[in-house]
């Protein structure tokens, strides 16, 4: 049985979102010029905050969609969120949506360019009273799979996504990747894989403070994609593999004032390879899959460290020390639908005759922005399309100014990276 958990995290698919290549050497850090795309078809852009109405603590990862559309957006770590909406759209609202919370309803018309603060309110109900009608906790994660073919898209659409990847060395960036990606997402019940293609792209690497060392994400957007864990469910959620973890009901909860299952799983004990750990989201209503928070069993961080690391120096050893991922889908037309991911990593590099290690931190993370249905079935072409294996940093060339982006919802950056984009900009005048 263990064999099959463990096939997983070694096959190439799986592996994409939980390896890196690192490589000695500099490279070439020099900046290519970006064209800015002018704005053809008119579009409003909001900014502003979602926070806790009580405490005022920022609500991450919120999301936000506009009314009667596709067009959505999610804040970021400091609750910041930027909204584009094109002015056709400008009579509808905005729902604002965050697990455990009342969701809101605000008019268009009454948002600011800037400063828009929305509170939002836990739910009134009390969680103890959502009523659990299935007892067995596995039971109700191995019904999840079973309705997807029920509750999940069952036709080709075309998304339009946002990826964003970030390397830093203690508190500074060393690497910073963008990208607004088009993607050909097959149906939930197919066995066909998602298709990519990049659309823009732009990054900056300083390998000056890399050390001696170049590190590269493999996977590029194919990582976060590849978290769709319906569409993927190899990852923890099939019946065999499912047979390797305990899980159990935790309090319930609310998200779009919808009553949501939470389900705990984590490794039998007398499992030695790291597996994962976390919790599920399940729709009370449908048995859908709504979010999943998870992290990979680190105990043993020599085993973890394997599974992370494709080619490294002898020189070095490369020690996890945190693994963390994210996937939230959003309902549409009474389906369900892939939305957002996230991973988080960090690691230290051990040098061979160092005194210091190096700690590095990376978060690459996907947000849905828009989406139609693919009613012709047209694919993209062979040669546009992204490999899996890709690294973005390579496909990507330049940086330029955030109006690069022109309409395309982005996450709003990070203060933290708004100081690291402008430190960009200053160079390329300089």
């Amino acid at each position: 049985m263990l064999n099959q958990v463990l096939f997983l995290i070694k096959n190439s698919r799986a592996i994409s979102i939980l390896s890196f290549i690192l490589i000695f050497g500099f490279l070439n850090s020099s900046y290519a010029s970006n064209t800015v795309v002018n704005d053809t078809i008119g579009f409003n852009q909001y900014k502003g905050k979602v926070v806790d109405s009580k405490s005022k603590k920022a609500l991450v990862f919120a999301s936000l969609t506009v009314s009667e559309t596709n067009i959505s957006t999610i804040t970021n770590t400091q609750g910041d969120f930027l909204l584009k909406v094109p002015k056709k759209f400008s009579n509808q609202s905005v729902i604002i949506s965050f697990l455990g919370y009342t969701s809101q309803v605000i008019n268009l018309a009454d948002f600011k360019n800037t400063d828009n603060l929305i509170k939002l309110e836990t739910h009134i109900e009390q969680l103890s009273e959502v009523h659990i009608s299935i007892k067995d906790a596995q039971s109700l994660v191995l019904e999840v799979l079973k309705r997807k073919g029920d509750n999940y898209f069952n036709e080709p659409i075309n998304m339009t996504a946002f990826h964003r990847e970030t390397i830093k060395k203690r508190r500074t960036y060393v690497s910073l990747s963008e990208a607004v990606v088009k993607i050909n997402k097959q149906p939930y019940t197919s066995f066909k894989n998602d298709l990519l293609k990049l659309h823009k792209a732009r990054k900056s690497t300083d390998y000056t403070k890399l050390d001696t060392i170049a590190l590269k994400l493999k996977g590029g957007p194919f990582s976060t994609l590849f978290l769709d864990i319906i569409k993927n469910p190899t990852l923890f959620l099939t019946d065999e593999i499912a047979e390797n973890y305990d899980f159990a009901f935790d309090a319930s909860t609310k998200i779009d004032n919808r009553p949501i299952y939470v389900v705990n799983f984590k490794q039998k004990r007398h499992i030695q390879d790291p597996l994962y750990y976390g919790k599920l989201y399940i729709d009370a209503q449908t048995l859908a899959l709504t979010s999943a928070k998870f992290e990979l069993n680190l105990d043993d961080k020599q085993k973890a460290s394997r599974l992370f690391i494709i080619r490294k120096p002898r020189t070095a050893s490369v020690i996890p020390t945190e693994a963390v991922y994210q996937v939230d889908y959003r309902l549409k037309d009474g389906k369900w639908f892939f939305s957002y991911s996230r991973i988080q990593l960090t690691f230290k590099i051990k040098y061979d005759k160092k005194l210091f290690n190096s700690t590095y931190n990376t978060t690459i993370e996907m947000a849905i922005t828009d989406w139609e249905k693919n009613v012709n079935k047209e694919f993209f072409k062979p040669k546009e399309r992204l490999r899996s294996s890709v690294i973005l940093s390579d496909k990507a060339s330049g940086f330029s100014d955030p109006e690069f982006w022109g309409e395309f919802n982005v996450i709003e950056p990070e203060k933290s990276i708004e100081i690291a984009i402008r430190k960009i900009q200053k160079q390329l005048v300089k």
